[in-house]
């Protein structure tokens, strides 16, 4: 989801009932402030997140919003679906139809989903030259061993794309678990990762984007981020 911004006059404009050749006198006498300060060009930069003050009015005062979700399986990382549940029917809040998901989970897949109306910053966490890791908990059907450490740590080539993915760490919890981080979000990435050994991974859950975690939150559960994370 993206959002432009626009000139100050512009805006205001659009936004009352003064024309665009009012909008120099109401900045030279001080009646538009951006952001708490006096305006002082016609061509300041208005984003969705700018407070825009006209004498006593209020233009616009959106607020950016963070939401974490501890996704159940079978529930879909969409907003809108006509057969299954959404994650965005298992959030309560007046804002929820402003967001959208920051970093998808599968149909079957679990665990940590950001929802924002902060268009900058779910690119940010989602472009790999931010270099934000995704840690995830995966079940194999079969066993996990060292050769699989190293082949993840060189990057793991797939022929389709003709890429290697990006170093990713991973973690032997169990013969058959494993905790596995990364910084991409290729399709289906850690599915195919283990595919290269021919191993299916059993189920997914992920427990962190990069310092957010679930901390806690229940399955199926949800809350207000606060700051950018």
């Amino acid at each position: 989801m993206t959002y432009k911004s626009t000139r100050l006059d512009r805006f205001v404009s659009q936004n009352s009932s003064y024309k665009l050749s009012d909008i120099q006198l109401l900045l030279a006498q001080k009646r538009i402030r951006v952001d708490g300060q006096a305006a002082d060009s016609i061509q300041q930069k208005v984003s969705k997140f700018t407070h825009v003050m006209l004498d006593d009015h209020c233009l616009q005062n959106n607020q950016p919003l963070y939401i974490i979700l501890n996704k159940p399986k079978g529930v879909v990382s969409a907003t809108k679906d006509p057969e299954h549940t959404t994650v965005l029917d298992l959030i309560d809040h007046p804002l929820k139809h402003e967001l959208h998901i920051a970093g998808r989970l599968d149909f079957n897949s679990t665990g940590l989903v950001l929802l924002t109306n902060d268009g900058a910053w779910s690119r940010k966490i989602s472009l790999p030259a931010t270099k934000l890791s995704k840690t995830y908990e995966v079940t194999l059907s079969k066993p996990v061993t060292g050769e699989y450490v190293k082949a993840f740590q060189q990057g793991i080539y797939f022929a389709y794309e003709d890429i290697t993915t990006q170093p990713a760490q991973l973690e032997i919890l169990s013969p058959y678990k494993a905790r596995i981080s990364l910084v991409e979000g290729k399709y289906h990435q850690v599915k195919r990762m283990f595919g290269y050994f021919q191993n299916e991974v059993l189920s997914l859950h992920r427990i962190s984007v990069g310092d957010i975690t679930l901390d806690g939150l229940a399955v199926g559960e949800w809350r207000v981020l606060g700051g950018s994370g």
